[in-house]
């Protein structure tokens, strides 16, 4: 398993993404549960799956970047 992170902007919302690579020795239910443990510890949501033909998982987790505002 590995992962990489990068932030894209937009005009109203920004995210965080997170790339994970998850190789084919892991069972479905291995990947879900870590999936699921990202989701609620880390504020992860899926953004899209990618399965090979090799059998590797190409994950792609999104966050909202919440930017806090300054007041007076």
């Amino acid at each position: 398993m590995s992962s990489r992170a990068s932030v894209s902007r937009t005009p109203r919302v920004e995210w965080e993404f997170d790339k994970v690579v998850f190789d084919r020795e892991f069972p479905r239910n291995v990947v879900t549960k870590l999936l699921v443990e990202r989701a609620e510890h880390g504020g992860w949501e899926l953004d899209r799956v990618r399965i090979g033909n090799d059998g590797v998982r190409r994950v792609v987790l999104r966050r909202k970047i919440i930017r806090a505002v300054r007041t007076a």
